[in-house]
């Protein structure tokens, strides 16, 4: 049975099968010294699933909020890789960390759906769901000085703030304000498909450098 036949009756996104090349190339060094990865947000688990079986040596632990669990779910059973567990039921706002501390953290199209509140919690709860060395990757769509970077990107913001005023495309520059609040400061800003951005931030403890 082909990879597209196993799953082909769970939920799917193209824009994950377009963007999972790039992100990987990304990650591929980011996480390279690493061994343990959260996911927030993994929503149909098809990153998930491309990032363990590429990414062999991560042990790479998916998560997301109670409504997509079954799915997702699902998807990584059938995945049957030995380094992708079960997911977690983790909702940013009120569910405990992990047991396990995070060497490694990723999140792709999760600040713009996240109320801004919500988004700042994120940030807040960082070092708490990582170890004291730690990389973080964020991908999705980004401003820069309070401009769009496209009309496209225009669009979407309007699109997500018609369903919700509280949704939209984040400015960089808040973003990486609450990152370096925690101690995660920007190493890569990469450019990647469709407007969109990979934002690669690394902690490390000051009292052990």
């Amino acid at each position: 049975m082909t990879s597209e036949n196993r799953y082909a009756d769970l939920p799917f996104s193209q824009a994950c099968e377009n963007n999972k090349a790039a992100i990987l190339t990304v990650l591929q060094q980011a996480f390279a010294d690493y061994s343990n990865v959260l996911e927030v947000g993994s929503g149909t688990g098809q990153h998930a699933v491309h990032f363990a079986e590429q990414l062999p040596h991560l042990r790479w632990q998916a998560s997301d909020q109670p409504v997509y669990l079954p799915a997702l779910t699902e998807r990584i059973r059938r995945a049957a890789l030995a380094n992708l567990p079960a997911p977690l039921q983790l909702d940013i706002c009120i569910d405990p960390k992990p047991a396990t501390a995070a060497d490694g953290l990723f999140t792709a199209n999760t600040l713009h759906i996240m109320p801004w509140p919500v988004v700042k919690h994120f940030f807040g709860r960082l070092n708490e769901l990582t170890a004291a060395r730690a990389s973080l990757c964020i991908y999705g769509p980004f401003n820069y000085h309070g401009q769009f970077t496209s009309a496209s990107n225009q669009a979407f913001d309007a699109s997500l703030k018609s369903r919700d005023p509280a949704m939209g495309i984040r400015d960089s520059e808040q973003i990486l304000e609450l990152a370096q609040q925690q101690g995660f400061y920007l190493k890569h800003d990469y450019p990647m498909p469709a407007n969109n951005r990979l934002l690669w931030f690394t902690k490390h403890n000051l009292s052990q450098s």
